[in-house]
């Protein structure tokens, strides 16, 4: 009779584990401040969809879009607290951490988003993913936005255009010396904010990528927006060491895969947006852009080319040079 109680109070506990798990999934926080329809945006809801599919039950991803739990400047401090899981900081938001990112803001360094993409697949675009791990964070993924455009309510075609005016930036010191070079004021300001400050005229331009320029109806309060294509911003997605180490293995492997997954379809959306945002951003009528001469363009190039030796020793020449081996 005993081996009879016995054996059913083990098989209630067999049974009893696997309803246990579904009734507590693992939950991933997924933290970010853009819209839910830029590249970013679709990127962490296509990864929930996907994990949904192939965890369900034992995996739930939460997706926090537009700052709702915390803007960039916080959400690496919360990630290390466990308060948060996944995030996709612009690259520009790692300095703390490693000052090998801030390679990305370096201007004019890339010739397109496909030199991006090149630099990034290279062994040293994959090292840098890995280059924060003993400050408690692993990379697991680059994510495109795109190449970043200058807007202000004047027109920019010379970089003395430029100067005396204030422009928002990250809180990026190769960004505030990119400024600085051209006779501009830079403000580091929460993404948040932009859009406050162009319109009650707080700062005079901006810096961003067409998509983030229309999901955020920043053409609405600018009247030019000058096409430079001078810089990138990029997204890393991004988790703690320790909660990704704790995860069960086959739990973290499928992860994975969802991830990379999610990664070709955010970076096939932002090169479409990249098109279809900037020509609706035309079809508005609300901002003229301005496409640069040839030589006006050198005229960019030259005035922010020498902020490169400033952060060359900080960077890596090394790094600087596999980035620009990219564009060939």
């Amino acid at each position: 009779m005993r081996t009879m109680i016995a054996g059913l109070m083990l098989a209630g506990i067999l049974l009893a584990a696997p309803l246990a798990q579904a009734e507590n999934p693992i939950v991933i926080k997924f933290s970010h401040v853009v819209a839910e329809n830029t590249p970013k945006g679709q990127g962490a809801q296509k990864f929930a969809e996907l994990v949904e599919e192939r965890l369900a039950g034992r995996v739930v991803v939460e997706v926090f879009p537009n700052s709702q739990l915390y803007g960039d400047n916080k959400v690496l401090e919360a990630m290390l607290l466990g308060d948060v899981h996944l995030a996709a900081p612009s690259l520009s938001k790692f300095k703390r951490y490693t000052k090998k990112l801030q390679l990305f803001d370096l201007p004019f360094v890339f010739g397109d988003i496909a030199a991006v993409e090149r630099f990034q697949r290279s062994p040293e675009g994959k090292t840098l993913l890995r280059s924060m791990e003993k400050r408690g964070l692993i990379g697991l993924a680059y994510w495109h936005n795109g190449m970043k455009q200058l807007s202000a309510n004047r027109p920019l075609r010379v970089p003395a255009d430029a100067k005396g005016l204030k422009f928002r930036i990250q809180a990026s010191d190769v960004l505030a010396a990119q400024f600085r070079a051209l006779g501009a004021t830079p403000l580091k300001k929460p993404f948040s904010e932009v859009f406050t400050l162009l319109q009650t005229k707080g700062i005079d331009g901006q810096e961003n990528t067409w998509s983030n320029i229309y999901s955020k109806k920043f053409f609405e309060v600018q009247d030019y927006i000058t096409e430079t294509d001078h810089g990138v911003i990029d997204y890393m997605v991004v988790t703690s060491t320790e909660f990704w180490r704790g995860l069960p293995g086959d739990v973290r492997t499928v992860l994975e895969q969802c991830i990379a997954e999610a990664t070709a379809y955010a970076n096939r959306v932002a090169l479409e947006k990249a098109v279809s945002d900037r020509q609706k951003i035309v079809d508005s009528g609300r901002s003229t852009i301005l496409t640069l001469s040839t030589d006006e363009r050198v005229q960019w190039v030259e005035a922010m080319r020498p902020v490169w030796a400033q952060f060359e020793d900080v960077i890596d020449r090394e790094l600087i040079e596999a980035a620009l081996a990219a564009n060939e």
